[in-house]
């Protein structure tokens, strides 16, 4: 019945998402924020995470200074949750507390010990054909240094003198 997404960091920059089906899922509850998760909960033996953070089934992300598992609503500055407004403005936010428990759908983990098995699997091939034909065809759009397509791109009727205006008016015959 409880099953967490897992984004996992890597140190090379890149993040990498895996679901947690219940049996492993029930080795998180009552984890806190901070602690050090070893990878075979999740299959991946040899790998220690730090678990960063997480959300909820509603979105209200976990907090690392809120005691508990439940939700509560803060007067904060900043941190988690807050965007930034003037100077000193406090807001009043709805976060999760730095516990997993079951309402919590995704945890955020960092690797701090790599294993044997490298985390990224190489893509299938099928997956890197659509993906270079689909660069192909940004290719082929021309497009200048300002990400605005170039003026010829478009058709234009062509530019036509005020000189050769008022002749066209002269030629034509008044109705």
């Amino acid at each position: 019945m409880v099953t967490f997404k897992v984004v996992i960091g890597t140190k090379d920059g890149k993040c990498i998402q895996k679901e947690v089906p219940e049996p492993d899922s029930k080795g998180f509850l009552g984890k806190k924020i901070g602690e050090i998760v070893k990878g075979e909960l999740i299959g991946l033996t040899g790998y220690e995470f730090s678990i960063t953070g997480g959300s909820d089934h509603a979105g209200f992300p976990m907090r690392k200074d809120i005691q508990g598992p439940g939700r509560k609503r803060i007067l904060t500055v900043e941190g988690i949750g807050v965007k930034k407004g003037r100077k000193g403005q406090r807001q009043r936010k709805t976060v999760c507390g730095n516990t997993i428990h079951k309402s919590i759908s995704q945890i955020n983990l960092k690797v701090t010990q790599e294993g044997k098995i490298p985390l990224a699997a190489p893509k299938a091939e099928g997956v890197q054909e659509k993906q270079s034909s689909s660069a192909s065809q940004t290719q082929e759009k021309s497009k200048d240094f300002s990400g605005h397509r170039k003026i010829k791109d478009f058709p234009r009727e062509p530019k036509v003198s005020t000189e050769k205006k008022e002749e066209k008016a002269k030629k034509e015959p008044k109705k």
